[in-house]
């Protein structure tokens, strides 16, 4: 059996945009706060999630729940979600088409920044791991659903990745949104694609002497 994959977002390079993306926000910050190793605070109240200045700002502030996801708090907060970028961005590439691809990573990151916003009011926090997480869930997800095999292990594999990244200083919350709205958006997406069954076929040979 072999699962029917729409043309893949792999001409356009997606992840390699949003890894530009990624850094040149990073470098706008480094300017703007004078230090290139740490994001200023002046850049993160204004860029990231500042979950007090949404609830109680109004309409104005809600955008800080999109733009926090691109900015980092350190270059080696950057480095190290580019890195996993990379690796499952490249992956889900191969996956989804460009619209399912997108779909996933922003989405994904909205819904970890909602779930923070809704249960942690005094979080500040910025960064893509909440996307990266849907993209990582999705891929893994997809990848047993679409061969009909057991998803258990991709649900192990998921949150064992997931518990290790847990410390103190991390959104723990846009963690599992992104996380849990991949794995979600994964499976339904590799349901919904219908296999194709391989056609097998047999030459037989026969011999017949002169």
């Amino acid at each position: 059996m072999i699962v029917k994959v729409p043309k893949s977002s792999e001409k356009y390079k997606i992840t390699y945009v949003l890894i530009a993306l990624n850094i040149a926000l990073y470098i706008y910050g480094a300017i703007v706060g004078g230090n290139i190793f740490v994001t200023s605070n002046s850049v993160t109240y204004v860029l990231g999630q500042c979950n007090w200045l949404i609830l109680n700002g109004g309409f104005y502030y809600q955008y800080q729940l999109f733009t926090s996801m691109f900015i980092h708090a350190s270059l080696i907060h950057l480095g190290g979600n580019l890195l996993f970028l990379l690796i499952f961005g490249l992956r889900a590439e191969e996956m989804f088409s460009l619209p399912e691809y997108l779909g996933i990573y922003f989405l994904g990151g909205l819904t970890g920044n909602l779930l923070s916003l809704a249960l942690g009011p005094n979080y500040l926090s910025v960064g893509a791991s909440g996307a990266i997480f849907a993209l990582f869930g999705a891929c893994i997800i997809y990848n047993r659903r679409a061969m009909q095999q057991s998803i258990v292990g991709a649900l192990v594999f998921a949150f064992f990745l997931f518990f290790i990244n847990i410390g103190e200083s991390v959104n723990v919350l846009a963690h599992l949104g992104g996380l849990a709205f991949g794995l979600i958006t994964g499976y339904i997406i590799a349901s919904r694609r219908k296999p194709e069954k391989e056609s097998q076929y047999t030459i037989n040979y026969s011999y017949q002497p002169s």
